[in-house]
């Protein structure tokens, strides 16, 4: 029997796969070296395990509203006064099972088959996708100019009748860049402008280096929450390293996210209230977490860039957020999928290769595991790709060959 039309579209998420394919590895005892994850190693803030350990001794841990609980609610109201200066009511927000699931359901409330969603660049693997299983027609912005950061003219252009939003996410995933203040005001008055929605993928963004913050979009207009067609969509998975916890939140105009919840109360129900409970404690407790994270991780990048700047051929845009580094290889192979594979092959490094973001010849490096696994990876990567180099390269009890 064949399967639905969705079923024979969609592929399964490339980091995923990865991140499966590098535990399996690791069980059999290789000595792999993942430069492909996305979710940092650091403990969850010590408030979200006190909350969470405390329900969990209740033994009641029950159904939820679908738009979350009162108290996380209350929760994504504070941070959004907090760090984007806007107070809102609880019909503005809904949690979430994470920041994806926030993105999908707010896809699936606004679009129609047919219709269209914008965004730059390199992208969120999962954004292609995503926007095919809500019926609609992903159109990718590519710069035409090779940077990371489209023309307006361009965000523009690509625009028609049957837009519904433009989508970004800024810092961005893959490639670090926090989009200029210009470009988000100039975003945030086209979709005013056209009268189509702004979707604010903000998952990264309070990590941010060299002292930077990236501009929110609520700084950019005069409109209130419910006036002004933005969803901004953010979660503890990142910033707080609770990417297991899977919670993710909505803010936005009311009756959208009335009708979100609707669709989220039949998709899955209301989050899990264990998680809600540890994140409205990360949330509402001391942000040490969330500032040591960013430190360490600039730390990381630092030495990422400085390390890449000896491997002959490569090419890195310096990350002013996240943790990945975005790497042009195409001196080496055009064809990132290959060129992931060989470097798996050969020296057991995990990288995600570009065109999963819209860009071949890039490879994704992230920096959110240990340094010695981002030294001992680029010491790999350098090794393979360096013609100079030794025929042989020892790695623990493992000796890699040419």
């Amino acid at each position: 029997m064949p399967f639905s039309q969705i079923a024979r579209s969609i592929s399964a998420s490339a980091t995923l796969k990865l991140n499966a394919q590098a535990a399996r590895m690791r069980a059999a005892g290789e000595p792999v070296i993942h430069l492909g994850g996305g979710e940092p190693k650091s403990p969850a803030p010590a408030s979200a395990i006190d909350a969470g350990v405390a329900m969990l001794k209740t033994g009641e841990i029950r159904y939820t509203p679908a738009a979350g609980t009162p108290a996380m609610r209350d929760a994504i109201i504070a941070y959004t006064e907090r760090y984007y200066g806007r107070k809102v009511d609880r019909a503005n927000v809904m949690a979430s099972a994470g920041a994806k699931q926030a993105i999908m359901v707010a896809m699936m409330a606004l679009v129609d088959p047919g219709d269209e969603i914008v965004f730059p660049v390199p992208y969120w693997v999962s954004y292609p996708d995503m926007t095919r299983l809500a019926g609609g027609r992903p159109v990718p912005v590519r710069p035409a100019d090779g940077s990371l950061e489209p023309a307006v003219a361009e965000m523009e252009a690509a625009l028609t009748d049957r837009t519904r939003a433009i989508l970004l996410n800024s810092p961005n995933n893959p490639s670090g860049h926090v989009y200029s203040d210009a470009f988000i005001r100039a975003m945030v008055k086209l979709c005013e402008d056209r009268d189509i929605y702004l979707l604010m993928d903000d998952i990264y963004h309070r990590l941010v280096f060299d002292g930077r913050k990236a501009l929110h979009c609520y700084d950019c207009t005069d409109r209130s929450v419910d006036d002004a067609k933005i969803v901004v969509l953010n979660g503890v998975s990142k910033q707080y390293a609770m990417t297991g916890f899977r919670i993710g939140w909505a803010v936005g105009p009311r009756e959208l996210i009335s009708a979100m919840s609707n669709i989220q109360s039949h998709q899955s129900g209301g989050p899990c209230s264990l998680s809600q409970v540890a994140a409205a404690a990360a949330i509402a407790g001391q942000q040490g977490s969330v500032a040591r994270l960013r430190e360490e991780l600039e730390i990381r990048r630092n030495e990422l860039v400085a390390l890449l700047g000896d491997v002959p051929g490569v090419k890195i845009h310096v990350p002013g957020g996240t943790f990945y580094g975005f790497c042009d290889f195409s001196a080496h192979d055009t064809d990132s999928a290959r060129l992931s594979a060989y470097l798996l092959d050969k020296v057991q490094v995990v990288t995600v290769p570009g065109i999963e973001f819209g860009l071949d010849g890039f490879l994704r490096l992230s920096f959110c595991g240990p340094i010695e696994d981002v030294r001992e990876g680029v010491r790999r990567i350098k090794w393979l790709l360096d013609p100079a180099s030794p025929p042989e390269l020892a790695a623990g009890d493992r000796v890699f060959r040419k």
